[in-house]
């Protein structure tokens, strides 16, 4: 069959869909299916054009946390959760990170990612190469290392049972563990409650995302992704 043709036969214009047609809109029915299977299957619509940034970074409640609304406004447009180019020979569903220029890609394939902007603290800067997602913790409780604890021994109580759960927690609304086979980078993905240490460097943490953020990157990616942490010179390369 050489394609299918529909006519209106009183005006003698109608919808012709060709063989040629079907070849040339694969590709981008294609890249659709590839975006939209990219990551967790009930992951939040991805930014775009008409994105409501006023209620992606508004105030929401979960179960008994009440996550407060970002002042994105005050913030480079930049450090806003967006789709951009990214080039890239990680495959799709990779989070490359790049704490040199305070950037998270969620690598979405064909040259595109959707990236947030990060704080990153001393920690985030101690370790980079290639691990994986091992385990994703909601409202995670925290516990302080010990040099902090020396540096800062008021924090001792807080070793055994850790800081409770909630929007004040270091580790805020999410936490996602980074292992390299059996062993843990101790290297964190975070959310925070200082929303204005995104886009700096910070003290103490590894990589800090505004709650609204790491939340909605918690939803994408499932377990075992892969996570590539860039050196310095690799990041000096792609910004």
């Amino acid at each position: 069959m050489a394609g299918i043709e529909r006519q209106d036969d009183r005006t003698g214009t109608g919808l012709q869909l060709s063989r040629r047609a079907l070849i040339i809109g694969a590709p981008l029915a294609l890249t659709a299916c590839q975006t939209a299977l990219v990551g967790l299957s009930n992951q939040p619509p991805l930014p775009d054009d008409e994105f409501d940034y006023e209620l992606a970074y508004a105030a929401k409640q979960e179960d008994e946390f009440k996550v407060p609304a970002i002042n994105y406004k005050a913030f480079d447009q930049k450090y806003w959760r967006q789709v951009v180019d990214y080039d890239t020979r990680e495959r799709a569903g990779t989070i490359v990170v790049d704490p040199y220029n305070n950037f998270l890609y969620w690598t979405l394939g064909r040259d595109r990612a959707l990236r947030y902007g990060i704080g990153v603290g001393r920690a985030g800067y101690a370790w980079s190469g290639d691990a994986k997602v091992r385990v994703k913790r909601p409202w995670p409780i925290w516990r302080p290392p010990q040099e902090m604890i020396e540096r800062k021994p008021s924090l001792a109580k807080y070793w055994e049972e850790g800081y409770p759960r909630g929007p004040k927690n270091p580790l805020g609304a999410r936490a996602m563990d980074l292992w390299q086979g059996s062993t843990d980078t101790l290297y964190r993905i975070h959310g925070t409650p200082d929303p204005k240490s995104i886009g700096r460097s910070v003290s103490s943490g590894c990589i800090r995302m505004w709650h609204q953020d790491v939340m909605d990157l918690y939803d994408r990616v499932p377990l075992h992704t892969k996570v590539v942490v860039l050196t310095k010179d690799d990041a000096s390369e792609t910004a």
